[in-house]
């Protein structure tokens, strides 16, 4: 079939012949119309209207005889909803078969087969709007016309699956449905002049409010936080206050710590008031025994004198008066006893001979008139020579105590009272003092404590407290030679003459009798250094009488040792 310009004009009910493929219908019972029946070109309509001046699209400049794009009718969708494609217009024009066996054409909904490549097609004419898309194929044709129209050829692209990516075509409006598929990737819809928002900025935009959220959320903490701590710290808290607090627990401590020791002591512990006719003052002493003596420091009872009074008060806050069974102001101890006391309990005393440096210890007493106080420390010295007293002038109340040195804190009051050992045993009474201000001394001023306190052995306590409980008064070791006091070289010097203008050697004495001189140096006690006449006595007092003592001694520039046997003298 040759193309031409020419076309026929049809029916409305065949309107399907113009411009827009259909299904082959076949009718094998009326021949195909040829050429010769076409109508002549003279006889074509003219337009119903004039052209379009403005070209506006789609339509174009109107009339039957202007060529009209191919586009593909809606196709019938299946149950499942999916388009079946119409089948492409053939390249050689669009033609309404009628009858006759050549009007062959594809089955309705199979794609004809694709046409060879094309050059680009001329710009579109305009066409009139489309028509009705009912198709009848029994719908006869206008009389006297042809039952075909030739079209000019218009290139048509080859056929393409409606699943196939394909570029768009160079006319848009060439092969435009409304009804088909896109074979593109959707592109996102948008309003006209309002761009849509890709992927990156919707995260940007989630980003900024999520952070906006926080921020603001944090703000609103911080307010409220200083609100409500602004209240809390104005109005002392909400509700009842109630602190944290750690459960009871036993009442009962190890043995041997300080406060086991504690414990076990202060029961049998005492304070002493001594009040007399010029003095006045506070000590401590301890239960000896179940009989009701105790036993304390000379320099806490002297003031006393033959009429004062001494009070008792026991760590349970009963009183009893008591009474002075005796006292020695050369060992500093004095022994009183109480009568009408029930229940006493009595320190177990200890041995002083055992202790060592550096052994814990506790000291109980009363500093300050502060009954029950317990201090704790080591023993820092052993065998210090002290000497205390000597307040009347006469050097008749001079103690000399070969002392315990301890740190544990012992201040005005203590005096008399215990120094005692892990087991709470007695192994010292605590007597004097080194303070900063006023020297060595038996609690005669009141300074305080720097760490430096003494106390007399229990072993030489010991002998002491018995003989004054059963005779009243106490012995002393001697060598039997006087002293001269005034010597400043090493050692202890025996003096020309005695106290009474007479040797300083008693004669028939301990010292007489193992060969001592007047003015020999005595170096050395049981080969332990002796410096000063003090220290010898104190190393003499150390002991009981009846003991042997090795000397070491100078006479002439020449060493030499003698050994003698220590007498004993009534003490005061």
């Amino acid at each position: 079939m040759q193309a031409g310009p020419a076309a026929e004009a049809t029916d409305p009910a065949t309107s399907e012949a113009i411009g827009h493929p259909a299904p082959a219908l076949t009718d094998n019972s009326a021949p195909t119309p040829t050429g010769e029946d076409r109508a002549p070109a003279a006889e074509r309509p003219k337009p119903l209207h004039d052209p379009d001046p403005y070209s506006t699209p789609p339509y174009g400049e109107p009339g039957p005889w202007a060529p009209a794009p191919p586009v593909q009718h809606p196709a019938t969708t299946p149950a499942h909803g999916t388009a079946v494609p119409m089948p492409q217009p053939s390249a050689q024009g669009l033609r309404t078969p009628t009858s006759g066996p050549s009007a062959q054409s594809p089955a309705p909904g199979i794609p004809a087969a694709p046409a060879p490549p094309v050059p680009a097609p001329a710009p579109p004419t305009p066409v009139p709007p489309p028509v009705s898309t009912a198709v009848d194929a029994s719908a006869p044709t206008v009389a006297g016309a042809s039952a075909s129209l030739d079209i000019p050829a218009q290139p048509t692209p080859a056929p393409t699956p409606a699943h196939a990516d394909a570029p768009p075509p160079a006319d848009p409006w060439q092969n435009y449905d409304p009804w088909a598929r896109s074979t593109h990737p959707m592109a996102p819809l948008q309003q006209n002049g309002v761009g849509v928002a890709t992927e990156r900025q919707r995260r940007g935009r989630v980003k900024k409010v999520l952070v906006f959220v926080v921020l603001l959320v944090a703000l609103v903490s911080g307010g409220v936080g200083g609100i409500v701590g602004a209240y809390l710290e104005r109005n002392g808290g909400v509700g009842t206050v109630e602190l944290p607090q750690a459960d009871a627990e036993p009442a009962g401590r190890a043995p041997d710590s300080v406060a086991g020791i504690a414990a076990r002591a202060l029961p049998s512990v005492v304070t002493l008031h001594v009040s007399g006719q010029e003095k006045q003052g506070t000590g401590t002493g301890f239960v000896l025994d179940d009989r009701g003596h105790i036993l304390t420091n000379n320099h806490v009872v002297e003031p006393a004198g033959e009429d004062g009074e001494i009070t008792v008060t026991f760590h349970s806050g009963d009183t009893a008066k008591a009474t002075v069974v005796g006292r020695d102001g050369g060992y500093d101890l004095a022994v009183v006893k109480v009568t009408g006391v029930s229940g006493l309990k009595p320190l177990p005393l200890g041995n002083s001979d055992n202790v060592r440096v550096g052994d814990p210890v506790v000291a109980i007493g009363a500093p300050f008139d502060l009954a029950g106080t317990v201090t704790s420390g080591i023993i820092s010295a052993k065998e210090r020579p002290i000497t205390a007293g000597g307040e009347s002038g006469d050097a008749s109340d001079v103690s000399y105590v070969d002392a315990l040195q301890t740190d544990a804190p012992i201040n005005p009051g203590n005096s008399g009272g215990p120094l005692l050992d892990a087991e709470a045993r007695v192994i010292g009474i605590n007597s004097a003092i080194r303070s900063a201000d006023s020297g060595s001394d038996l609690d005669g001023g009141q300074a305080g404590s720097i760490g430096l306190g003494f106390a007399i052995p229990v072993n030489q306590a010991k002998r002491v407290a018995e003989e004054l409980i059963n005779t009243g008064r106490a012995t002393h070791p001697v060598i039997g030679v006087t002293l001269d006091m005034d010597y400043t070289g090493d050692g202890a010097r025996v003096g020309t003459k005695g106290s009474d203008g007479g040797s300083a050697v008693t004669r028939g004495g301990p010292g007489d009798k193992a060969g001592i001189k007047p003015g020999d140096v005595i170096t050395e006690v049981d080969g332990q250094p002796v410096h000063s006449g003090e220290e010898l006595i104190v190393k003499t007092r150390a002991h009981r009488p009846g003991d042997r003592l090795e000397l070491s001694l100078e006479r002439g520039g020449k060493e030499m040792t003698i050994s003698l046997t220590l007498g004993s003298s009534g003490g005061d």
